[in-house]
């Protein structure tokens, strides 16, 4: 494969890998280059699928439902890391429910019985969890099988990532500097991981624009419970009384956490902007497609983001 026939994709967190997967399946030679393989924002979420809090509506909505699709056929196989979960969203004050939940199957109103104290709303539904450690290897795998190649190295700016057909640019809160974009913005997120105590189902608070998160997702042998989002904060580093204040949120609400014993934290910074980014541009005779700027929804909109970034590509 001659260097300028390729495509050049800059990240290997969920967006950068999931373009990358399905590039290299239709017959296109990648090369991936990212500082962090896989990508440690990615690593650090959660996951459960959910168009919350990210722009534009419509086309959120579109790129969220194709890859609800994805999810739901990649949980026939244990390997993937993805899950069909049950578990209930709930609020505080009276909420109507999101419209994106009242269509996943098993929606429903719950009752009272079922809410924790001072809850007064909630709606229990059917929803694909993500197992991101396995499912981000899952990728990698897929990838490698296709005949991708991946490069652990920083680049100074998109320009460094030629020779190569096209570039694109799923570099997260790296497109900062690499575009630059001036418009993006981190939202420090952890978690505590810690082992499953017996959970099936999630539990999730809808604590609208608030940094202090509430949910837990069950994994197998694990339970992520989060969390935070401290909008502005790059900082990585694990932040004991924020792990703590998880911890206490979460027993709160199913004391079996509270003897359960913590194997890790995971922080990430989402890429958040007004809205998300999947575009083309040409920079010196080459096409260059972004697909970035997903806050706290790149693994939600991953799949639908990377099918329109393949058609911009060309691909």
């Amino acid at each position: 494969m001659a260097a300028e026939e390729r495509v050049v994709v800059v990240g290997a967190g969920v967006a950068g890998l999931t373009t990358a997967v399905l590039l290299a399946e239709a017959g296109t030679p990648v090369h991936v280059i990212a500082e962090q393989v896989p990508g440690v924002t990615s690593l650090a979420a959660g996951a459960m699928w959910g168009p919350y809090l990210v722009e534009p509506k419509d086309k959120v909505d579109q790129w969220g439902q194709r890859s609800l699709e994805v999810f739901r056929s990649l949980a026939d196989d244990p390997a993937t890391g993805v899950r069909l979960t049950s578990g209930i969203e709930a609020s505080r004050a009276a909420e109507a429910p999101p419209e994106w939940a009242t269509t996943l199957p098993g929606f429903r109103p719950c009752e009272a019985v079922e809410l924790p104290a001072g809850f007064t709303s909630g709606f229990r539904f059917t929803v694909p969890l993500i197992d991101m450690p396995v499912y981000l290897d899952y990728l990698l795998q897929r990838l490698r099988a296709a005949g991708g190649t991946i490069e652990q190295h920083k680049l100074a700016s998109l320009d460094d990532a030629g020779p190569a057909a096209a570039i694109v640019n799923c570099s997260g809160l790296g497109s900062r500097v690499l575009v630059p974009d001036t418009g993006l913005r981190p939202i420090r997120g952890q978690h505590v991981v810690i082992a499953n105590p017996g959970l099936t189902e999630f539990f999730s608070e809808d604590t609208g624009s608030s940094p202090d998160l509430l949910c837990f997702y069950p994994h197998g042998d694990t339970v992520v419970l989060g969390g935070t989002a401290v909008d502005g904060e790059s900082n990585v580093e694990a932040d004991d009384k924020a792990a703590a204040d998880i911890l206490a949120r979460c027993t709160e609400i199913e004391p079996r956490l509270a003897e359960a014993r913590v194997l890790e934290h995971r922080i990430g910074t989402r890429p958040t902007r007004a809205t998300v980014r999947v575009e083309a541009e040409r920079r010196d005779g080459i096409v260059v497609v972004h697909n970035y700027g997903h806050g706290g929804a790149g693994v939600t909109l991953s799949w639908g983001c990377a099918e329109e970034t393949m058609r911009l590509a060309g691909s």
